[in-house]
């Protein structure tokens, strides 16, 4: 059972996200990533801020916090979660993996105007699926270090979000992230942190 699962189109940045998330420091400029043939599975751990600093320490590399909670705002939050890779290739299948899902990362590639619509048609079908309509989504734009200021509009412009918004049940997130910048990064941990 997978509470989460990652989506997108192939070649969308979905293995280079989250192996950011993973470990931010395993990405930069230099980085190249196959695209996901079959699944993946990632242990993302949430950075903890140290009591000195208002910055985020990164998580531990060893693993020790795993399973651990957190104390936050009265609440016990994780401080790990699994997420299931899902290839783009395997879009005819992902709804074998629908069951059980609490969360959903919808990856789109925002510097490749050409895969934004073919995006938005999957998009559309992981929204009218009757088993994911309590699921909370994360909609990330990623690769935005790629792409120029005004592609966030017209990303959205494409996958026509503002009038998605009124006719779904789904409560959607959007985030602007880079894999390479770490842009974007801790909105998503925030996101994947909350119940």
């Amino acid at each position: 059972m997978t509470s989460c699962i990652c989506l997108g189109p192939k070649r969308a940045g979905k293995t280079h996200l989250l192996k950011a998330l993973q470990d931010p420091d395993s990405i930069d400029e230099t980085s190249y990533s196959m695209p996901t043939i079959g699944t993946g599975i990632y242990r993302i751990h949430f950075p903890t801020k140290s009591p000195n600093s208002d910055k985020p320490k990164p998580p531990p590399a060893d693993g020790s916090a795993q399973g651990a909670n957190i104390p936050h705002g009265g609440k016990n939050l994780p401080k790990s979660i699994q997420i299931l890779e899902i290839g783009g290739s395997m879009a005819p299948l992902w709804r074998q993996y629908f069951e059980d899902v609490k969360k959903l990362i919808y990856v789109v590639d925002t510097s490749n105007l050409c895969q934004i619509s073919a995006a938005g048609v999957l998009f559309y079908s992981i929204l009218t699926e009757p088993r994911l309509q309590k699921v909370k989504i994360l909609l990330v734009l990623a690769k935005m270090d790629y792409s120029y200021r005004q592609m966030r509009n017209e990303a959205l412009l494409m996958l026509q979000m503002s009038k998605l918004q009124k006719q779904i049940r789904q409560q959607v997130t959007i985030v602007e992230a880079s894999a390479v910048t770490k842009v974007g990064l801790d909105p998503i941990y925030d996101w994947l942190q909350r119940p």
